[in-house]
């Protein structure tokens, strides 16, 4: 009598679910090699930049060399260029504005999160989402038509000049574009990415951790400030660097309200100059070809402050998850 053999877990597969098999898993190869096409393309893309950026600065690179960084005084017509009040006043105008949109973001988000219903937490999220995809050009014109006249007619002269007018960063004359009005300006158009990714960061902490400490008999500030905080901690920090990098890259909104002046001053009343503000005004009119090679150069700068700046915050990131499995 013949033997038929018994389908099992140790019969070989059909030639047909063989050939599923293999087509499945050509499938995977396929997308395998497309994600990472897609991956390595980013590093080429970004190679290319620094390249092509390099390459046109070098005429600039090889008559200032470091001391680009270094000069202060921008002449097109003596054909002498300097990066630093242009670096000064990108640091200093992000770094001002920061200083106005963590704590107004953080605790947005921390309402909207912890506090508020929930309806009312989804609406005013759409609305903050809104608010990121406002083209810079309008803060611009806000900054203008608005803000500047307040700031010269009321705030400035009704609580600065009396009670922190000593400061250095708050003396001298005050004629409404300056550092302080595009670090506001600034601060406005940033505290949406850290209200939404805070936000975002902050539901994903897991709900048995908060009633956890509540649990224990915590309030709810103190399970927001010692649970939640500690563990969305790291996605906060990202958040804020991303802010950040909107801050250091914003060319049309602060280029309406900074006043355009390539200088130096510890007051934040003066106008200033920002690298992507002189590179918008500037490159269009550029006759020489160190002229536009020193704007290039500029722009190599700003790649390269940026490419700092999110690398500490890297390395940031880092140090504290390391902190917190230690």
């Amino acid at each position: 009598m013949s033997s038929v053999p018994l389908a099992g877990k140790g019969a070989l597969p059909s030639g047909r679910a063989r050939a599923f098999y293999r087509r499945l898993r050509a499938g995977e190869e396929l997308a395998y090699t497309i994600a990472a096409t897609a991956a390595a393309s980013i590093l080429v893309i970004t190679a290319l930049i620094v390249i092509e950026l390099y390459s046109q600065s070098a005429l600039s690179r090889s008559k200032f060399g470091w001391s680009f960084l270094g000069t202060s005084v921008w002449d097109p017509v003596a054909g002498t260029f300097g990066a630093l009040p242009f670096i000064y006043g990108t640091v200093i105008t992000s770094i001002f504005a920061l200083l106005i949109a963590i704590p107004l973001g953080l605790g947005s988000a921390i309402f909207l999160s912890e506090m508020a219903p929930a309806r009312i937490s989804n609406a005013l999220t759409f609305l903050i989402e809104l608010l990121a995809a406002v083209p810079s050009v309008v803060y611009g014109l806000l900054g203008i038509f608005v803000l500047v006249p307040f700031l010269r007619e009321t705030l400035v002269p009704g609580l600065i000049k009396p009670a922190l007018g000593s400061l250095p960063v708050f003396h001298g004359p005050f004629y409404g574009v300056s550092v302080f009005t595009a670090g506001l300006v600034l601060s406005i158009m940033i505290v949406p990415f850290i209200i939404s990714v805070s936000r975002e960061v902050l539901l994903a902490v897991a709900r048995d951790q908060r009633e956890a400490s509540l649990a224990l008999g915590a309030s709810k500030w103190q399970t927001v400030w010692r649970v939640v905080l500690p563990n969305a901690f790291t996605g906060i920090v990202g958040s804020i660097f991303l802010a950040l990098a909107r801050a250091l890259g914003e060319t049309m909104a602060v280029t309406m309200v900074i006043g355009n002046t390539p200088q130096i001053k510890a007051s934040l009343l003066a106008p200033g100059y920002t690298i992507a503000a002189v590179i918008a005004n500037e490159f269009g009119e550029a006759s020489g070809d160190l002229y536009r090679s020193a704007l290039i150069q500029l722009g190599l700068v700003l790649f390269g402050v940026t490419f700092v700046i999110n690398g500490m915050a890297r390395i940031l990131i880092l140090t504290t998850r390391k902190g917190a499995h230690a």
